[in-house]
């Protein structure tokens, strides 16, 4: 019989063709993109799309296909070509959803999609049921399944392709892609068309089954629905992907700085900013584990021991106040560089204090081989250090114990450091191993040390507070804050010993920032009580290396609600001296957040007077020791008057402390003092005696223990 096609379905059934390759590409990378339950939904939709869209396009081509009988199509049969295709489109997913498949595999999954674009092709043609058989060109048979191999193979290849592109690379190439596919899908199905012959007087037995321009209408419109909500499936997830990708990546990039800025500050929190060697709360971890890891093996009948050095430069002061600050630095990293050069890469060298290192030697035999390492440190130190074409020598005192020998793992360093003390004591440039007698101080100051640390959760810290009175008026316009300590034991603890105790054993930021806090709270508690005036406290130097000082204090003016020119930190001389560019910082951050500055014990240091013109202070604080002889000596009251001079030369109040008499308080107030502070006005006194004090009731019993008082963390 003569056939005929119509050509407008024909140019539908390529449309779907290319439409539906278009979508199974997308999907194809989808099913590889995703895992796990998500990978099984997106391969169970794209074997049902790519199937069913193959299927429509050989169902609406045979719809094109004319004869001049009418024909139709069982409806099982139908059914069936429709379930061979998307079983070998899911095959086919499945290999591609694998991004390590090889040549065998793909050659397999080619052949069944292929057989199975085949068997859905003639299984379709065996569902049109004639009288007379149709007649095959096996040749073109052969032809057709070639080609919907080869199809198949070009669809695989194309999913492995398509999936390393992005953008609109991806696009470009997906659309080509899915033309070839298509034409190559098409192309199987008419090959497969043109095989097949019908006899003249055949008649089709299911013309009354499926079929018809209804069921091509609903064919095509289902198809568009489920390619079109398919497309849009996966464009939406890509859109989701792409967002969950960058907001994956932008976690990780948070979480790498994150980590990076975790390192930086456990870096700092255990490192020596100036050396870069362990701290001391490094040092007494590793102490720890290393005193942990003997005690397993000495249980083990393994007998370890491990060496504590304690070494302190000697004479290293001089050359501070003789080259400056920034000399001794470069000393004690040169000394930092030959003591860690004399240890072994198992051991830890720690500076813990100004010129103080600590060594641990692990695995020692005994105390003759800490004393070899010694040794080496001794004879390492004692070598010439260059500075500016100059050469400057200094010597070292050691201090060793020995664990097990010389005591458990809480008194080392103690012990460590009271044998040190002895090679002080012998002339320095020495050696002393620990003995049992020179232990009852080292025990002394260890558990001294360790009530410091907990006095503050006991309340046994508190504020005293000394009046300042203004020069003209007589009254009261401030207080210095002074840090007392009573022992529930030894009572009143002379803060000569215990401001030194805390810097020496890392105690001084906790007590520096409680300073902080009590006094902020005390000024809004005055306040509610109606005295308003401005507290002084004294900021050590550690304080000035922390970083973040500003930042602390101003956020406990907040949370007290008070001013913050009601804060007044006293820095000394000495201290603004050491680390000039550190001091100059710290002050411009203080003075940005309100707070007044004043530079204490001036006359002591060694100030350029330029660099005092630059500090944004605004009170000198003279020192003590030229008001005492103020009476009795000229060359006092010389420094007095220029200091006072000076100061109001540069704008800034005068604060004399350490008034004691009336002729002293006459001849300061002739040199035009600002402010005065001292014994002859008031002794330092607690929060609720200062009040009455304040309100003119004087009560007597308000002296100090001592004439040595302490602002906050340093000398007042």
């Amino acid at each position: 019989m003569t056939s005929d096609y119509n050509a407008v379905l024909v140019a539908v059934s390529v449309i779907i063709a290319v439409f539906s390759s278009f979508v199974t590409l997308g999907l194809a990378r989808r099913v590889r993109m995703a895992s796990g339950n998500l990978g099984r939904i997106w391969w169970s939709i794209g074997s049902m799309v790519m199937g069913t869209g193959i299927w429509a396009m050989h169902f609406i081509g045979m719809q094109a296909f004319e004869l001049p009988i009418l024909l139709g199509y069982n409806g099982l049969i139908t059914l069936l070509s429709w379930l061979a295709v998307v079983v070998a489109s899911g095959i086919a997913l499945a290999v591609a959803a694998r991004p390590d498949y090889r040549w065998p595999q793909f050659l397999t999954a080619s052949l069944f999609m292929g057989g199975g674009i085949c068997a859905m092709h003639y299984l379709g043609m065996h569902a049109i049921e004639l009288t007379l058989p149709i007649v095959w060109d096996w040749e073109l048979v052969i032809v057709s399944a070639l080609i919907a191999i080869l199809a198949s193979a070009t669809a695989l290849n194309l999913f492995r392709v398509l999936h390393s592109l992005t953008g609109r690379q991806l696009w470009l190439y997906q659309t080509l892609a899915a033309l070839v596919m298509g034409v190559a899908i098409c192309g199987m199905h008419y090959t497969g068309m043109a095989a097949a012959h019908f006899a003249e007087g055949s008649i089709c037995l299911t013309a009354n089954a499926l079929g018809g321009p209804e069921l091509t209408t609903i064919i095509v419109i289902t198809t568009a629905m489920l390619l079109i909500a398919a497309l849009f499936s996966t464009l939406l997830d890509a859109r989701l992907q792409s967002t969950a990708f960058r907001l994956n990546q932008s976690l990780q990039d948070s979480n790498t700085q994150l980590q990076k800025a975790n390192a930086e500050l456990q870096q700092r929190a255990f490192t020596d900013p100036l050396t870069n060697l362990p701290n001391r709360l490094l040092f007494e971890d590793r102490l720890a584990h290393a005193l942990l890891r003997m005690g397993r093996s000495n249980h083990q009948k393994v007998r370890e021991r491990a060496g504590v050095l304690f070494v302190d430069l000697d004479g290293f002061k001089p050359i501070n106040d003789s080259f400056g600050h920034a000399s001794g630095d470069e000393i004690l990293k040169s000394a930092a560089e030959r003591l860690a050069a004399q240890a072994r890469t198992s051991d830890t060298v720690a500076r813990v204090g100004g010129d103080e290192f600590l060594v641990l030697l692990e695995d020692v035999q005994d105390v003759a081989a800490c004393m070899a390492v010694a040794r080496r440190i001794l004879q390492a130190l004692s070598e010439p250090f260059h500075l500016g074409g100059k050469e400057l020598q200094i010597t070292c005192s050691i201090g060793i114990v020995v664990f097990p020998d010389h005591g458990v793992g809480d008194h080392l360093i103690a012990h460590a450091d009271a044998a040190m003390y002895a090679a002080k004591r012998n002339g320095g440039n020495s050696i002393v191993v620990f003995e049992p007698h020179m232990g009852s101080d080292a025990s002394a100051q260890l558990e001294l040390q360790n009530d410091l640390r907990h006095a503050i959760a006991r309340g046994q810290i508190t504020l005293h507070y000394q009046p300042k009175v203004d020069g003209s008026s007589g009254s009261i316009i401030g207080v210095e804050a002074l840090l007392r300590w009573v022992h529930p034991e030894r009572g009143m603890i002379s803060p000569d010993t215990f401001i030194a105790l805390a810097e020496r054993f890392g105690i001084i930021l906790a007590l520096g920032n409680w300073v902080i806090e009590e006094a902020c709270r005390q000024l809004a508690q005055w306040r509610a009580l109606g005295l308003h005036m401005r507290v002084a406290i004294n900021l050590s130097v550690h304080q000035l290396r922390e970083t973040g000082l500003a930042q602390r204090i101003a956020t406990a003016l907040q949370n007290h609600g008070v001013d913050a020119d009601q804060l007044l930190c006293e820095i000394t001389e000495s201290i603004a001296m050491e680390d000039t560019l550190a001091t100059q910082r710290t002050f411009e951050e203080l003075r940005d957040i309100g707070v007044y500055l004043s530079i204490d014990d001036f006359g002591t240091g060694y100030s350029s007077l330029n660099y005092l013109r630059q500090l944004p202070a605004q009170q000198l604080k003279i020192d003590r020791s030229f008001i005492r002889d103020l009476e009795t000596e000229e060359d006092a009251r010389a420094v007095v008057q220029a200091v006072v001079g000076l100061a109001h030369a540069l704008g800034l109040r005068v604060v004399a402390e350490g008034v004691e008499t009336a002729g002293q308080r006459d001849i300061l107030l002739n040199m035009r003092c600002d402010e005065l502070q001292g014994y002859f006005y008031a002794r330092p006194m607690p929060a609720d005696m200062l009040l009455a004090w304040a309100r003119g009731d004087k009560p007597a019993g308000t002296a100090d223990f001592s004439d040595s008082v302490f602002g906050g963390l340093a000398p007042a």
